[in-house]
């Protein structure tokens, strides 16, 4: 085996919520505040900031204060080993 078990049930874990999804669409190739992301995913922003956080925390989301707010933005070069590691689970083996 050439992957994590563990790490990977993280990934899907982190994953698993339509509303992470779709924030990681809206924010991957510009970066967006909590109530832009609440009035796009029709969402309270305490609702928003709590995806946010599992995001961060898993290191897809990073946040940068601008004035009275924060932009979040993902953070590529994570996505792209996330899925480097979705891609050895997913492939099937050379026989």
């Amino acid at each position: 085996m050439i992957y994590d078990s563990r790490e990977l049930s993280r990934i899907f874990k982190v994953l698993s919520s339509p509303a992470r999804i779709r924030i990681l669409e809206l924010i991957k190739n510009r970066s967006l505040c909590v109530s832009i992301l609440a009035r796009e995913l029709g969402m309270t922003p305490a609702a928003v900031s709590q995806h946010l956080r599992i995001l961060r925390d898993a290191g897809l989301a990073a946040g940068e204060k601008r004035g009275y707010y924060v932009h979040y933005r993902a953070d590529n070069d994570s996505l792209k080993k996330w899925q480097r590691k979705i891609r050895l689970l997913l492939e099937p083996a050379l026989t």
